[in-house]
C-alpha cells in the first residue's frame, strides 16, 4: 500500500523524468534535422517519409539510448531541490529511513525499467528499421558492408554454397555452386554460371547449370548448357547485406535466430549481434542502479545546490558511457566473452551505488 509520501515522490519522479525526456528530444531533432537538412533538400525523400517515417522512430530510438541518463538527471534534479527546500530533512526527522526512502525511487524506476525493457526489445528495433531503412536509401549509402567476394555459407549443417561474387545492383550470384553432404561424403553437386533472385520464398533462376549426384560408385550427370531452371535455395540477397547498425534493426526473437542462423552457416564473426543482444537487457537496469546513486548524491544539502549535484551526475552519467563503451570495444574484439563485456559497467556501477547508498545522509 502506497503512503503519501511514496506518492509524492513517484509523481515527483516521473514528472521530472518526462520533462527531462521533452526537453532533451527536442534538442536532439533540432540537431539531427540541422545535420541532415541538406540531404533532405537534394535527395528525392517526401515529407510524409521525413514527419511520419523518420522523426517518431528517430525519437524512439534516442530515447531508448538516453533513458538511463535522463533518469539520472530527473533524480538528482527533484531530490536536489527537496534538499534544498529541507524537504528530505523533515523526512528523516520524522522518523523515515533512508532505505525506506528509496521504495518510491525504486518503484518510479522499475515502471521506467519496464517500458525501456519492452521498447529495447520489440519496439525500437522496429521503430530503427524504418529509421535505417531512410536514412540508408537517401543518407548513408555507401555504408553496406557486406562481404559479395569468394562468399563461403552453410545452408545446413550438411548444405554448403559458395558464391564467386554477388551483384547487389541485381541480386546475381556469378559462379555458384551448392554441395550436400551425407556422412562426410559429397552426394549432391549443383553448379551454376549465374544464380538469379527471383522472389520469396527464396526461389531463384539457374542459368548454364549442371547437376551431379553420387550413389556409391555411380554418378547421375544433368547438363543445362544455354538452359534456365527455376528452383528454392535457402538464402536470400539479404544474406549479403550487413550494415553497421543492422543489428539493431531486429526484434530480439528475430536477432536471436539470426545469430543461430549464421553459425549454422558458418559465419562465426557474430559478436556485434550478441553484444546488442544484451544490451537490450542490460541498460534497462542501469536505469535502477543510477537512480541509486542519483538518490544518494541528491539527498544531502550542501553548498552549490542544484549546480553541483547536476555536475556530479552529468560526470558520473558520462563516466557510465565511457566504460559502456570501453567494455563494449573489447567484447566486440573478442578479448572479453560479449556477456561478461555489456554487463560489466552495470557491475562497477553497482558497486559504486552501494558505497553511496551507504554513506548517504541518514
Amino acid at each position: 500500500m502506497l503512503k503519501k509520501l511514496d506518492k509524492y515522490i513517484i509523481r515527483k519522479f516521473l514528472s521530472t523524468f518526462f520533462f527531462v525526456v521533452l526537453i532533451f528530444t527536442m534538442i536532439s531533432v533540432i540537431i539531427d534535422f540541422s545535420e541532415k537538412v541538406e540531404k533532405f533538400i537534394e535527395e528525392p525523400i517526401t515529407k510524409r517519409e521525413i514527419l511520419i517515417d523518420y522523426y517518431p522512430n528517430f525519437i524512439l530510438f534516442i530515447h531508448g539510448l538516453l533513458w538511463p541518463l535522463f533518469t539520472l538527471i530527473a533524480v538528482i534534479f527533484f531530490t536536489s531541490r527537496m534538499a534544498y527546500n529541507s524537504e528530505v530533512i523533515s523526512i528523516f526527522n520524522a522518523g523515515v529511513s533512508f532505505r525506506r526512502l528509496m521504495r518510491p525511487y525504486l518503484i518510479a524506476a522499475s515502471f521506467i525499467t519496464v517500458l525501456h525493457l519492452v521498447g529495447n526489445h520489440y519496439f525500437i528495433p522496429r521503430g530503427n528499421k524504418i529509421r535505417l531503412d531512410i536514412v540508408y536509401t537517401y543518407i548513408w549509402r555507401d555504408d553496406d558492408k557486406g562481404k559479395t567476394q569468394d562468399v563461403h555459407m552453410f545452408l545446413s549443417p550438411d548444405t554448403k554454397i559458395y558464391v564467386n561474387y554477388f551483384r547487389k545492383r541485381d541480386s546475381t550470384a556469378r559462379k555458384f555452386r551448392l554441395e550436400t553432404f551425407e556422412d562426410g561424403e559429397l552426394v549432391y553437386l549443383l553448379k551454376a554460371n549465374s544464380a538469379e533472385w527471383i522472389g520469396p520464398p527464396d526461389k531463384w533462376k539457374l542459368r548454364d547449370y549442371e547437376i551431379r549426384t553420387f550413389s556409391d560408385m555411380h554418378e547421375q550427370l544433368i547438363v543445362g548448357q544455354g538452359k534456365e531452371i527455376d528452383t528454392t535455395i535457402a538464402f536470400t540477397p539479404a544474406d549479403f547485406v550487413d550494415y553497421k547498425e543492422q543489428q539493431t534493426m531486429m526484434t530480439t526473437p528475430e536477432l536471436s535466430r539470426y545469430i543461430e542462423n549464421q553459425r549454422r552457416r558458418g559465419v562465426g564473426n557474430t559478436q556485434k549481434y550478441e553484444i546488442e543482444k544484451y544490451r537490450r537487457t542490460a541498460e534497462p537496469f542501469t536505469i535502477l542502479i543510477l537512480t541509486l546513486i542519483g538518490m544518494s548524491i541528491a539527498a544531502r544539502k550542501v553548498r552549490g545546490g542544484i549546480g553541483l549535484h547536476l555536475a556530479m551526475g552529468i560526470g558520473i552519467g558520462a563516466l557510465y558511457i565511457f566504460f559502456s563503451r570501453f567494455a563494449i570495444v573489447f567484447a566486440t574484439g573478442q578479448a572479453i566473452p560479449p556477456l561478461i563485456g555489456i554487463w560489466l559497467p552495470n557491475i562497477l556501477f553497482t558497486a559504486v551505488a552501494v558505497v553511496l547508498v551507504r554513506n548517504a545522509q541518514k
